[in-house]
């Protein structure tokens, strides 16, 4: 089976040195290499192709948003999944990685085995938005007024039912919750789930996530749904 191909980008060379160590030493990873800095993130993607990049959010040159935004927007790097680390479980700054293309968040504190868990989910095309902080993150970020922002409004073509599968995912969700919630097998939402991809244009879960709080699905309170949207 081929290795998973990792780079690590973060600007504190201890932390790098710590990361690529477990990643070496874990069967079935590989690291690619290392980036102090954004802009030396986005050259070695673009150079070693990998499956994931491990990104610190505050580097110096580029920040890891921006890069993120690089990777993720480059034909050269389509393939290559960023996975968002962070000091910080209620940092602005992840939300904007998830606009950018990031496909989810770790803490820095994340146990060793959640991570290689984290890296191995991301690099088969899932999201990693199940663990609590990243609910806190969006809530946090939407209880923020937001100019302009209007009733919630779903985006066009979108069925009724993909509207709730929606609603849910952008609430945090996994597969499991909504089958429960909305009393469907799993086969039939991991059916809807791949339409809303599709039909939306989005590269995985996490660009799900997004749409559904920018287009106002989701309230401001967090759990309740808008009445108008459905």
């Amino acid at each position: 089976m081929t290795p998973v191909r990792v780079l690590v980008a973060d600007d504190q060379a201890l932390l790098r040195a710590s990361f690529r160590l477990l990643i070496e030493h874990t069967a079935g990873l590989s690291a690619v290499g290392e980036a102090g800095t954004g802009a030396e993130a986005v050259a070695l993607a673009r150079r070693e192709r990998p499956d994931v990049v491990l990104m610190d959010v505050r580097m110096p040159r580029m920040d890891g948003i921006e890069a993120t935004r690089h990777i993720c927007g480059s034909p050269e790097t389509a393939g290559t999944r960023v996975l968002i680390l962070t000091m910080f479980d209620l940092d602005e700054y992840v939300y904007g990685a998830l606009r950018a293309g990031a496909s989810g968040f770790l803490l820095k504190d994340t146990l060793p085995a959640d991570l290689i868990a984290g890296i191995r989910l991301v690099a088969t095309g899932e999201a990693l938005l199940a663990p609590s902080v990243t609910r806190r993150l969006i809530e946090e970020f939407t209880r923020r007024p937001r100019p302009g922002r209007g009733p919630g409004r779903a985006p066009d073509g979108l069925t009724q039912r993909e509207r709730e599968v929606l609603i849910l995912i952008g609430r945090g969700l996994s597969n499991t919750e909504i089958a429960a919630e909305l009393h469907l097998s799993m086969a039939t939402v991991k059916t809807h789930v791949g339409r809303l991809l599709a039909k939306l244009h989005a590269r995985d879960r996490a660009q799900l996530v997004v749409v559904a709080y920018e287009s106002g699905l989701v309230s401001p309170a967090g759990q309740q749904w808008r009445s108008e949207a459905l």
